[in-house]
């Protein structure tokens, strides 16, 4: 059976998964992705590439076992938006800076215009993206900057340890603030006022081109990737849309670490106050308008591990199902575009003395409704930017693996929400859909959709104020 292999490299770990070319998952390997603190910046995380790379092999191994009697043809990669990786002279891997990586903060205000930089690049500048990286290493990690060469996505990274070719895909550079995303090509301007040689970057290129064959070397160690392509992949958020197979202008939300809500647009649109980002997609000559609910995703592990330590996502649903009515509310930092300064202090909210009826589904359930309640808020933005005139939205990931906040997103937007069955795992089975399209052109048939309906619009109405208020409060602590 003719296979690709999808290596994705999130924020919280690293997956290998081996797919059929109809997108069905034959093995699938994960490990957490290793961190180190830079203590020479207030606010700075890094990994090592060689680290990371050794996982990425070993993690291939364990899937490619899973998935016995395939012959890999195709071989791509996805990544985390913003999270990149300098290369030095050599070739050599000198260091891994993720999203989550703020080095770059103490030198935002020097930043030119910044509204003449949102026009370019689609975003309001911070330390958040690729060039504010580049300039923390450049002023405190001079022993790095020296050996600089060049740098990628992560994404760009895995490809040119596959295949041996230096190149950056175009959803990817959306977020280095290098970009000029309306031009589709590197900024020279933009370039000038972070004081980056332009010779660093990187030739472009675009998702679905064939970079090369897998190298020799990484053959013998890997012998089932012998003769198989690699595939220019993209951003995790692009893949998992492309899971979805939306249609012109659809809404898609994409529950992972993050909650990015999107837009999908034929022309380029930035907002008037600057709320939103738009960049690439990896489909076509098509930009994604997004607005984004912030750690969403990551809030909700970090919970579960405190409330269900030992227990399944199987188990919570079952709980959830008991809470007839809701006995605390949440609000726990989610982003909202309308807001310029995010909420830093957070909690749960509820009335004393403590009732014995509350208890941890309570809290569950206020923390999925804090993530609904933002991706309404987030969501009512791209209307207002962009529009949307159809009755349903899309919905992947694996954020969306729970029914209750499925029902809860539909019944706050007044929408349908859609589903394919393979929603789980989207950025994968979006690279399955970039390989095919790689090799033969064609996509294979979209996968069978759940549809939820919106219901019961007054009494969610009312929860929502509730939230508000005490988001509201949240926001006025110090």
């Amino acid at each position: 059976m003719e296979a690709c292999l999808i290596i994705d490299i999130g924020t919280g770990n690293a997956r290998v998964a081996v797919a059929a070319m109809d997108g069905k998952i034959l093995g699938m390997a994960r490990e957490d992705v290793r961190y180190e603190k830079d203590e020479r910046y207030p606010d700075a995380i890094y990994f090592d590439p060689d680290v990371l790379w050794a996982q990425i092999l070993r993690l291939a191994t364990g899937a490619l076992k899973g998935a016995t009697g395939v012959r890999v043809v195709a071989v791509t990669a996805t990544s985390q938006r913003e999270g990149i990786v300098l290369l030095g002279r050599e070739g050599e891997s000198l260091i891994g800076l993720p999203n989550i990586d703020h080095r770059g903060r103490e030198w935002e205000e020097e930043m030119g215009d910044k509204k003449r930089i949102y026009t370019l690049t689609g975003r309001y500048p911070g330390s958040l993206f690729s060039a504010l990286k580049l300039v923390g290493i450049r002023q405190r990690r001079q022993e790095l900057w020296s050996r600089f060469a060049t740098f990628l996505s992560i994404s760009d990274w895995v490809q040119y340890k596959l295949s041996g070719i230096v190149g950056y895909e175009h959803s990817q550079a959306s977020e280095t603030l290098l970009y000029d995303v309306a031009g589709k090509r590197w900024s020279q301007e933009l370039c000038d006022g972070f004081e980056i040689d332009r010779a660093v970057l990187p030739a472009l290129v675009s998702s679905g081109e064939v970079l090369g064959k897998v190298l020799p070397s990484l053959a013998d160690v890997l012998p089932a990737l012998s003769g198989a392509v690699v595939v220019a992949g993209g951003a995790d958020t692009q893949l998992a849309i492309e899971s979805t197979q939306p249609a012109a202008d659809d809404m898609v939300i994409v529950s992972g670490t993050t909650t990015p809500i999107v837009r999908l647009m034929d022309k380029y649109l930035t907002d008037e106050r600057e709320r939103t980002w738009t960049s690439r997609h990896t489909a076509g000559d098509v930009f994604i308008l997004e607005a984004n609910a912030g750690v969403t995703g990551l809030n909700y592990q970090r919970l579960k591990e405190i409330f269900y330590p030992n227990e399944g996502y199987d188990v919570i649903e079952r709980e959830l199902a008991t809470v007839s009515a809701p006995l605390c509310v949440a609000g726990l930092g989610s982003l909202i575009a309308d807001e310029r300064s995010p909420v830093i202090r957070g909690g749960f909210l509820f009335n004393v003395p403590v009732s014995h009826e509350l208890s941890r589904a309570n809290f569950v359930w206020a923390t999925l409704w804090d993530i609904a309640c933002s991706i309404r808020e987030n969501y009512r933005t791209l209307c207002e930017v962009a529009g949307h005139e159809a009755d349903y939205v899309w919905a992947c990931g694996g954020g969306m693996q729970s029914p209750v906040l499925r029902q809860l997103i539909a019944s706050l937007i007044n929408k349908k929400v859609k589903l394919r069955s393979n929603f789980r795992q989207s950025s994968v089975v979006g690279g399955v859909y970039i390989c095919n399209r790689a090799l033969n052109g064609a996509a294979p048939s979209p996968a069978a959709i759940d549809i939820i309906q919106p219901e019961d619009q007054q009494h969610f109405a009312s929860m929502y104020e509730s939230w508000k208020k005490a988001r509201a409060a949240f926001s006025q602590m110090m």
